[in-house]
C-alpha cells in the first residue's frame, strides 16, 4: 500500500523510488527544491532567457512537402534538430544544470548514450560556469567519438564505463555509485524521462515545451489539432515532451516507435514495451528487457540513444490505459528513413528520429490523406553520418 505522499511518485502504477536508502535524502532534496523554483519567478525568467536567445526556441514546425507528397498525407516536422547543439536534449540539460546552480551544487555529473545529452550537459555547465563529468559506455564511445571530441571542447571530463554491455545502462549505474558518494555538492543530471521520482516528472517537464510550441503552432497552420503525433522512443524525453501536452486531447493519437534493432524476434533489440515485462531498474518501476530469470538483457540498435533495456515509467502508463500506441522499427528501417528525408528534404536526421520517418514511410498506407501528423525530428544526423556510410 503506498501513502499519501508516495503517490504523487507514480504514473498509474509505474515510477516510484526504488534506490538505497542513502539516495534518500538527495532525492527529497531535489524534489523539494525543484518544486520551489519551478514556479519563481527569477528561475523562469533566466530559463525562459536561455531558451530563447541561447538554444534557439521555439524551434519551427516545418510543413514537409515533399515527404507529405511520398506519403499521400501532410506530415510536420517539429525541427528540435535545429536546437543548440543539434538535438532536444538541451531544453533539460539548462533546466537541470541551472537547478543545480539554485540549489548551490558545485559539480555536475551525467550520463549519455549516444552523446547528445552529454554534449548538452558540457554545453550547459560551460555556459553556467559548472564543473561537468560524463559518464559513457565504452561502446558509445567509440560509436560516438566525435561527440567525446565535442564533450571534451566544451570542458568536460568524459569517463569511460568498460562494465556490463558497455552503454547508457552500465553508464547511469556509475553515475549512480558516483551520487551516492558525492550527494552534498553534486547534482545528478539525468537525460531523459527515466530512473527515481522525481527525474521522470522533471525531465518531462523541462522536454514539454516541445508539445507546447506544437500545439500553438499547429493550430496557426491548420486551425486544428493533428491526428497524429509520432516519436522515436528509447528512455523516451523526445516523445513524453512532444506528447504529454496533448496527453487530454482524446482525438490526437499518439505512437511511439522503438528500436527493433536485428529484429524484435532475436535477442538483438531494443524494442522494450513490445517484448519487456515489468520490473525495476534504475531506481523505476517500467517495463524491462529481461530473460527467463529476471536478469536484464544487452540490447542492440544501430542508434546509441535507443540502445537502453527499459523505458520511462510515464510511457508505460500511457501503454498500460491504451493512451499511446508503441511500434518498433529495425536497424534497415531506420537508415530508410535516414536517406529519405535527406533526399527528399535536405534534412539529414539522427539515426533515433530515423526510426520513426522509417516507420512512418513503411506504414504510410495506414493513414488517410485527409490525416495531419506531426513527427518529432529531435536530432541532426551529423553524429550519424559517418555510421550510415559504414554500413552502406
Amino acid at each position: 500500500m503506498k501513502s499519501k505522499d508516495q503517490k504523487k511518485w507514480y504514473f498509474g502504477e509505474f515510477g516510484g523510488r526504488f534506490v538505497p536508502e542513502t539516495l534518500y535524502s538527495c532525492l527529497d532534496e531535489l524534489e523539494k527544491n525543484y518544486f520551489r523554483y519551478y514556479k519563481n519567478e527569477k528561475f523562469l525568467k533566466l530559463l525562459n532567457s536561455f531558451l530563447t536567445s541561447y538554444v534557439g526556441r521555439p524551434t519551427p514546425l516545418y510543413f514537409a512537402k515533399e515527404l507529405s507528397s511520398y506519403c499521400g498525407f501532410k506530415i510536420y516536422l517539429k525541427r528540435e534538430d535545429l536546437c543548440h547543439t543539434g538535438a532536444h536534449k538541451i531544453n533539460n540539460a539548462i533546466g537541470q544544470v541551472l537547478l543545480a546552480k539554485f540549489m548551490g551544487k558545485k559539480r555536475i555529473i551525467a550520463e549519455t548514450g549516444a552523446g547528445q545529452h552529454g554534449v548538452a550537459t558540457a554545453t550547459a555547465c560551460a555556459v553556467l560556469g559548472i564543473k561537468c563529468e560524463i559518464y559513457m559506455g565504452e561502446e558509445d564511445v567509440k560509436r560516438q567519438a566525435l561527440n567525446v571530441y565535442r564533450m571534451n571542447l566544451l570542458g568536460a571530463n568524459v569517463l569511460s564505463v568498460s562494465s556490463g554491455s558497455k552503454t547508457l545502462k552500465d553508464a547511469i549505474n556509475e553515475c549512480l555509485r558516483d551520487w551516492v558518494s558525492n550527494v552534498k555538492d553534486t547534482f545528478y543530471v539525468i537525460g531523459s524521462v527515466v530512473g527515481p521520482f522525481p527525474y521522470p516528472l522533471i525531465v518531462r517537464n523541462f522536454q514539454s515545451v516541445i508539445g507546447e510550441e506544437t500545439k500553438r503552432q499547429i493550430l496557426k497552420y491548420e486551425k486544428r489539432l493533428p491526428d497524429y503525433l509520432i516519436a522515436c522512443v528509447g528512455g523516451g524525453s523526445n516523445a513524453i515532451g512532444l506528447f504529454h501536452p496533448f496527453f487530454y486531447n482524446k482525438n490526437v493519437k499518439m505512437i511511439g516507435v522503438e528500436a527493433a534493432g536485428k529484429g524484435i524476434n532475436t535477442n538483438m533489440h531494443a524494442a522494450t514495451l513490445a517484448k519487456g515485462k515489468v520490473g525495476i531498474l534504475h531506481g523505476m518501476k517500467t517495463y524491462v528487457l529481461t530473460d527467463d530469470n529476471g536478469q536484464v538483457t544487452p540490447t542492440h540498435s544501430i542508434s546509441a540513444g535507443l540502445d537502453y533495456p527499459a523505458v520511462g515509467p510515464e510511457h508505460s502508463y500511457y501503454k498500460s490505459i491504451n493512451r499511446a500506441e508503441y511500434v518498433f522499427a529495425d536497424d534497415e528501417t531506420a537508415i530508410l528513413g535516414f536517406e529519405l528525408l535527406s533526399k527528399l528534404e535536405g534534412i539529414i536526421p539522427a539515426l533515433e528520429p530515423a526510426h520513426a520517418i522509417g516507420w512512418l514511410i513503411k506504414n504510410k498506407k495506414k493513414f488517410h490523406p485527409k490525416d495531419i501528423v506531426v513527427l518529432s525530428l529531435s536530432g541532426r544526423g551529423d553524429k550519424d553520418v559517418e555510421i550510415v556510410k559504414n554500413i552502406l
